[in-house]
């Protein structure tokens, strides 16, 4: 091992890898040294969240990480995010509510088995020229400018290695956030328990209704990141590439608590109580599993991520919100992002302290404006039409910013940045208060929504504009004036949007008219709505018609 690395990455997992080659496919040159604490390679049933990804990640490991062709052999393709309502007796899959893509989405995304994805991550970050050592836990970072100094153990003896940067990936274990105490707590108090099973669990097989089973095309179903969904949780199902499937029960702490679901024996009981239908073909022998997690009020903040004297945080040892849409590789995308980004402008000699100030605050405002599509939000999960009407509001700011932004590498450009989330004025702040409004506008309207509904499939591609939204997020468009052009664009259809839910909400449940003006953010159902207020919104006709189709309360 040489005297000195320039980046030397503490923990071997998702996010310590992926950093590693994204510097490396920038700068063949660049010296790194991962460290990870395990002794053999990562079993293949990992212990680990994080096999569903969405659209920016896919981009990410897709495109910037260029492994394309190693997704489409070894890992499953994934037919998007697909949604089981409460039908009142959950005996009958083909009798929910479905919501999900009926045809193969224009965007990919993938199903990883986490296991056998971070080791070939390790084998090719090898190959690249990153020295990988295991059997080294990281205990400690002596910092100074010539050069830090990481402390470890490995085979039982403590050494010593230098390093112009330090990045702590050790997930939870936060090696950073504990020694200078920046450790911040969520607001948000749900937690999780997961396992996987051997063998291919396929919801189709579910039910005998042959009109329900050929509505889609086969393995659509399969292919899917499934959601069963009720007051205060859901259930997952997910297939793997290596022919098994992973389970998961992600709980509000206040409506489900831990100790119902912290043993596989509670949780198998728990899951017959409240999914008898999933009991039958999740829940076998417990000799029979590949592993057993818990993992207890989960989300957690950080008070910095990034520092221009050359360390950083990055994945779970920084922060983490919630496994509900799957946005934890998102978040690892963004972090390596800017990370790699500081990281390679300093070794070519650049003063990064300004643009080290601008990431660490657009980071940690990005993680406080996605908040909210979480924070009390379990509690609506058993109202079918709120939740309808949240995925497709959650889905529409989604691939309408994040997703363009990352992928037209709006992220790292000042520019953009300073207009999105430095100014307090522009539209990045518009955007954030917007969601905040239609966010606080779900929990109002819970007391007078609690219908149940059955027989219904609702596609998000049957709208135009979530059409518009999930096909644009890989157009380029060229520079840093265009992308803005095309943001506010953007912003401005989701304040139609919004204002035309709040339409349609406000109808049903206090009678306004339908046709009221109405200003997204002041949209409330407990305040009055100045009519003539000069910022009321007009409507475009074709948005009213694609809210009023995820409309189904009055539907037979």
């Amino acid at each position: 091992m040489q005297k000195q690395y320039d980046v030397i990455i503490a923990g071997g997992g998702l996010a310590g890898l992926t950093l590693s080659i994204q510097l490396k496919k920038a700068n063949p040159t660049i010296s790194i040294l991962v460290m990870e604490y395990r002794d053999t390679i990562a079993p293949v049933a990992a212990h680990k969240v994080g096999e569903s990804t969405v659209e920016l990640a896919t981009h990410y490991f897709r495109e910037v990480l260029d492994l394309k062709a190693y997704l489409e052999e070894f890992e499953l393709p994934k037919h998007g995010l697909r949604f089981f309502f409460n039908d009142g007796k959950k005996d009958e899959l083909s009798n929910r509510v479905e919501l999900g893509p009926r045809l193969k989405l224009p965007v990919p995304s993938h199903q990883l088995d986490r296991g056998t994805f971070e080791n070939f991550l390790e084998k090719h970050t090898k190959e690249l020229g990153t020295e990988f050592l295991l059997s080294a836990r990281v205990k400690d970072v002596e910092f100074d400018e010539a050069g830090h100094t990481v402390i470890f153990n490995h085979h039982d003896e403590e050494k010593r290695l230098k390093a112009r940067w330090v990045v702590d990936a050790t997930s939870r274990y936060s090696l950073l956030k504990r020694k200078l105490k920046f450790e911040k707590k969520a607001p948000h108090d749900v937690n999780a328990v997961w396992y996987r099973v051997k063998g291919v669990v396929d919801i189709d097989d579910w039910s005998e209704n042959k009109e329900w089973k050929n509505f889609l095309a086969p393995k659509l179903r399969y292919l899917s990141t499934v959601h069963f969904i009720d007051k205060g949780y859901w259930l997952w199902v997910i297939p793997l590439g290596s022919k098994n499937t992973s389970i998961g029960i992600v709980a509000d702490q206040d409506i489900h608590p831990f100790d119902t679901i912290n043993t596989y024996e509670k949780a198998v009981e728990w899951i017959n109580k409240n999914e008898p239908q999933a009991a039958k073909f999740v829940c076998p022998p417990k000799e029979e599993l590949l592993d057993f997690r818990i993992l207890r009020h989960f989300a957690h903040d950080s008070g910095r991520i990034y520092s221009s004297d050359r360390w950083a945080v990055t994945g779970e040892a920084g922060a983490f919100l919630d496994p509900f849409y799957s946005p934890g590789s998102d978040f690892i995308s963004l972090n390596n992002t800017w990370l790699s980004d500081l990281i390679l402008r300093d070794i070519s000699g650049e003063d990064i302290t300004i643009r080290t100030q601008i990431y660490e605050q657009t980071h940690l405002r990005w993680f406080e404006s996605w908040l909210p599509i979480y924070q009390d939000k379990y509690k609506l999960m058993g109202s079918s039409q709120i939740m309808v009407m949240k995925i497709f509001w959650d889905w529409a700011i989604y691939w309408s910013v994040p997703c363009l932004l990352f992928t037209n590498k709006g992220f790292t450009d000042l520019k953009v940045l300073k207009e999105l989330f430095v100014s307090e004025d522009g539209v990045g702040r518009k955007f954030q208060n917007l969601n905040k409004r239609m966010q606080d506008l779900f929990l109002q309207w819970l007391p007078y929504e609690n219908k149940i509904f059955n027989n219904r499939y609702i596609d998000p591609f049957d709208l135009m504009y979530m059409r518009e939204f999930q096909e644009g997020i890989e157009v380029q468009h060229g520079s840093s004036k265009a992308l803005l052009v095309k943001i506010t664009s953007n912003v401005k259809m989701l304040e139609q949007i919004a204002a035309e839910m709040f339409r349609i909400i406000s109808n049903e449940v206090k009678g306004t008219p339908s046709d009221m003006k109405v200003n997204p953010y002041t949209i409330s159902l407990t305040e009055e709505i100045d009519t003539t207020s000069e910022f009321a919104l007009p409507v475009d006709e074709s948005i009213k018609k694609d809210v009023s189709v995820m409309w189904f309360s009055q539907k037979k």
